[in-house]
């Protein structure tokens, strides 16, 4: 019933194996791939036509984590998988990026692409497993795709490069020194298409080593892919790429020289409008059979493209007249929001973003439900990118892939430099608001957040900037790197290379690619280059602040304290009623950790203090020969017990009242009067016992020659 083909290889620690033939089998190609025993599904759909008048790609990609495959049950209400997680967006992201560049060009059908977790060993990452399986369903579908492309993460410890660290090293990244990398690279057999990773702060010769690393080994997994291709594809689509040279040639003489005046108009609002006429005039040139072309749009592209690369690869100059080195001109302020706890205003060209920092307690922080786990994040960053930033009316909705993927870029950068939760044990918040965008806004993002975390007090290692650079190359080999591009040199180039770092090394790079044809060389100059506009950037960034400012009065103030593990159920009390108590008389917020680690916050100096020392006043021993102001609880015929340390009481026995004789302890002390006491000691029974008389009542000062007789007694 079944003709299953399965292929295996050995591959770092772990098998391997590729299936098909057995589930899925209307879709037009599934994949099963399994590494260790993480498993994921991969299936491949797509049009047979073309929809009228259709004129981009559509091409979409999920990828869906059952919690099943880890044996766990969702959390919450509804008790199913809902709308999908930040993870599962940014491993769509990463597995569409590396392949929409490899359809061949012109094809325009719908392709529909669906990567399943089925299974999760909570060691291998499924997201290396899905591109690889996603890829193998594409080559076995007979879509008109170029690949197989593959992938693999890479790790850096102790000066080696690992293949496919395991799930636990890279969630603990933050906190051991001893991983520096967590890099995602995939490729071709001869060329790397996307780079995505975090860092902390390697050198430029370390990151082109680690993802040339990555690409040596990767081309197994592209073996095996073409291995079972080989025995298992379908019948490759007849599809024919649309010839329209006749429709670029007429759109050339009609408008390439309004087009070219309109690409030298350096301000952004004034070029897209001449660009837009531009366009306007050649379609007013065209017959109705031309304008009816569905290769209209991909030829006037190509006009554009190809005004915009020449000019840039012969003459050096840009279309806003700059050099390929040249960063646009940078502002930075900080400090501009007054109710905030800190605030950045970055401002580069006609990219700006106001970006905002918010300092919270342990109760702020993110708990992330995953397959394998759930864990707790202090560090959030939040892009948002409105219509208004481009000039444009649009739909404001729920963050969508887009504003998810870049606030994770920004997030990577910054992660690197941020001080231990030890050292702030704070919940971190950046916000960025980007309010105009002409090229990179995620780096954008990158400087701003540095700048507004520095504004509000977070004692960073060390700023961090980022800068995007581009690429042009020509079929000749010629080309040209671009420092800071611009969103047309982005659309209309062959690269979009995003590095952030600080002044000792790179803490975050991503990369994609749209052409196979990019050498180590280039990547070598590209990071070179990239380097000098950072350094430069952060140089603009220091006149704005350089160090960590002074706390915002409206943050909250933290103060940590440790108590023995075995304390916390005292602190705690029976159903929560001590903790309540200090909360309401102190006023602070207060956060016990399981390792006995206490956290007090409150905006208020004096709220911190109140609950530290009720807290410790519970936890901590007294020490015989202290002198503690005490209060009278109860008086009886031999003496008074007073409540001195905390919830601790002892008795001062009828003959450490006075130096003198008493009838009865209630001729000088009565329930609630306060008192000063030492701490003699303690009784073969373990009960404490106080003395009066030898403290000065007034100043608190012990009297020796009572004391000495107190002791004696």
């Amino acid at each position: 019933m079944f003709e299953v083909t399965k292929k295996s290889i050995q591959w770092g620690e772990e098998t391997l194996t590729l299936e098909t033939g057995k589930v899925a089998r209307q879709a037009d190609g599934t994949v099963i791939a399994t590494l260790g025993e993480t498993s994921v599904m991969a299936n491949v759909t797509f049009a047979k036509e073309m929809k009228e008048g259709q004129d981009f790609f559509p091409l979409t990609v999920h990828y869906q984590e059952k919690y099943y495959a880890a044996g766990k049950i969702p959390g919450g209400f509804f008790k199913r998988e809902a709308r999908p997680s930040e993870k599962e967006t940014l491993t769509a992201r990463l597995i569409d990026r590396p392949i929409r560049p490899l359809f061949v060009e012109g094809f325009k059908h719908e392709v529909l692409v669906m990567c399943t977790v089925l299974s999760h060993d909570l060691v291998n990452d499924p997201d290396i497993v899905a591109m690889i399986a996603a890829s193998a369903a594409l080559t076995l579908s007979g879509v008109p795709f170029m690949g197989p492309v593959a992938g693999c993460r890479v790790g850096y410890s102790d000066g080696a490069y690992v293949l496919n660290p395991t799930v636990d090293d890279m969630d603990h990244l933050r906190t051991n020194p001893d991983q520096r990398l967590d890099l995602v690279v995939a490729g071709t057999k001869d060329a790397v298409m996307m780079v995505e990773s975090e860092a902390y702060e390697l050198t430029e010769d370390e990151m082109l080593g680690a993802v040339t690393f990555a690409h040596e080994q990767i081309q197994p997994v592209i073996d095996l892919i073409i291995d079972l291709a080989e025995a298992a594809a379908k019948e490759p689509f007849n599809f024919q790429a649309p010839d329209y040279s006749d429709l670029y040639a007429a759109i050339k003489a009609a408008g390439e020289t309004q087009m070219r005046a309109a690409f030298a108009i350096g301000d952004k609002q004034e070029r897209v409008a001449a660009v837009a006429a531009a366009r306007d005039a050649i379609k007013a040139a065209l017959s109705e059979e031309q304008l009816s072309n569905s290769n209209l749009g991909s030829a006037m592209k190509k006009l554009e493209a190809s005004i915009l690369r020449g000019d840039v690869v012969k003459t050096g100059k840009r279309i806003d007249g700059r050099s390929t080195t040249q960063v646009r001109p940078i502002v930075c302020e900080t400090g501009l929001l007054p109710r905030t706890h800190g605030s950045a205003l970055f401002t580069r060209g006609e990219t700006q973003g106001l970006v905002v920092t918010t300092l919270g307690t342990g109760d702020d922080e993110q708990i992330i439900d995953a397959l394998h786990g759930n864990s707790r994040s202090n560090f959030l960053l939040h892009y948002n990118f409105p219509p208004y930033s481009v000039g444009e009316v649009g739909r404001v909705g729920s963050p969508g892939r887009r504003e998810i993927g870049h606030g994770k870029l920004a997030w990577r950068a910054l992660q690197a430099v941020l001080p231990a939760a030890t050292d702030f044990p704070y919940t971190i918040r950046v916000v960025s608001e980007i309010t105009e965008s002409n090229g990179s806004s995620s780096m954008a993002s990158v400087c701003g957040g540095s700048l507004s975390m520095m504004d509000a007090g977070v004692p960073l290692k060390a700023p961090v900037a980022g800068v995007a650079m581009g690429l042009i190359l020509e079929d000749d080999g010629s080309y040209a790197v671009l420092t800071d591009i611009l969103g047309d040199e982005d659309h209309l180039g062959d690269m979009d290379f995003k590095v952030a770092g600080t002044e000792n090394g790179i803490t975050s790079l991503q990369m994609d690619i749209k052409v196979a044809g990019i050498t180590p060389e280039i990547m070598k100059t590209a990071l070179a280059q990239a380097k000098e506009g950072r350094l430069h950037i952060l140089g603009e960034m220091s006149k704005a602040i350089t160090e960590a400012g002074e706390f915002s009065v409206h943050a909250p103030r933290i103060e940590t304290m440790n108590i023995p593990t075995d304390k916390i159920r005292e602190v705690i009390g029976s159903g929560g009623k001590v903790i309540r108590e200090i909360v309401e008389l102190s006023g602070a917020k207060i956060d016990i950790g399981e390792d006995g680690t206490i956290k007090i916050a409150s905006p208020d100096g004096e709220s911190i203090k109140k609950a530290y020392d009720m807290i410790y006043s519970i936890v901590a021993e007294p020490e015989i020969g202290g002198i503690y102001n005490g209060k009278v609880v109860k008086v009886v015929d031999f003496g008074a017990f007073v409540n001195f340390f905390g919830k601790r009481d002892g008795l001062v026995h009828v003959s450490q009242i006075e130096n003198r004789r008493l009838n009865h302890p209630s001729d000088v002390l009565k329930e609630g009067q306060d008192v000063k006491v030492k701490l003699l000691g303690f009784d073969d029974r373990g009960k404490v016992r106080l003395s009066m008389k030898v403290v000065d009542q007034t100043t608190g000062e012990e009297i020796k020659e009572d004391a000495k007789d107190a002791s004696e007694d």
